[in-house]
This record gives C-alpha cells, structure tokens and sequence, in this order.
C-alpha cells in the first residue's frame, strides 16, 4: 500500500498536531497532582512535597538536575539553579519553620531551611522537606541529585 502524500496531508498533519492535548513532559505534573522530589547528596538521601504553585511546576519541569549544595549563613543550605525559575502568583507567606524548601528569586537558587527564618522578598515557598531537616545538618559542599518521585 502506498501512500500520497500532499499538501492537504501534511495541512492534516499539522492540524491534528496542534489540536492535540499537549503530553506532559517527565516530571511536570498537572495541575492538581501530588509533586515530590528526591534529593541525594553525601550519605544523605531525602524527599520532599511541593506546593501546588507555577514555581514548584516550573521547578519540577528542569529535573533531573544535578547541582551542588552548599552552607549559606547559619539557617540554610543553597542550590544554585542552571536557569531561573517563574515568580508567577508569588508573594508573601507566612508560617516559616524550618524544613521548608524555598527559592531565592533574586539569586536564582534553591534554599534548603534547617532552622527558623523570616520572609524577604523575592523567597517563594516551594514546599516542604518530609521526614525533617537531619540532612542539613551535614556541613560543606556537595554534589547534589534532584529527581521527581513517580
């Protein structure tokens, strides 16, 4: 069987590729669904769950990523990000505590919370580590894994 192939099959074409429902790329959930990540470094393996938020979506859309984690002042661990991520529907929060996971629009980086803090601007939540903040508590710089759960 051969098949023709025209102008009005590839205008066909075209058309059934865009009026398509888009897949998701791995690791960007819909709206709605629950989003974890796994986080590796040293002898440290750890999860988190991620707010519903553009900027967690956005975040979930990079993985996998391989960073570096590092000590920031005396509260947090940092990440620094290859790209930045969207700030869309951020503002202020309340309710810090450490074990929330954070990124630092201005610097473009993750924030890795082990002790208490305040909000500055430009820190929007991401979401929160699960099962507590012992990791953090490891000091220097690592190689860090990042990898979206199911």
């Amino acid at each position: 069987m051969r098949i023709s192939v025209t102008r009005r099959w590839w205008l066909g074409a075209a058309i059934a590729v865009v009026a398509a429902p888009t897949p998701l790329r791995a690791g960007y959930p819909s709206r709605g669904q629950a989003m974890q990540l796994r986080f590796s470094f040293d002898t440290h393996d750890f999860t988190a769950t991620l707010d519903d938020t553009p900027t967690a979506r956005d975040l979930m859309s990079m993985l996998p990523l391989d960073l570096t984690i590092e000590d920031y002042s005396t509260n947090e661990k940092i990440a620094r990000l290859p790209r930045r991520l969207t700030e869309a529907g951020s503002g202020p929060f309340q309710g810090e505590a450490a074990g929330d996971l954070c990124y630092f629009a201005p610097w473009g980086n993750l924030a890795f919370f082990y002790k208490g803090y305040r909000y500055s601007q430009g820190l929007i939540r991401l979401g929160r580590l699960d099962g507590g903040i012992g990791p953090l508590l490891t000091r220097g710089s690592f190689p860090l894994a990042v990898r979206g759960i199911g």
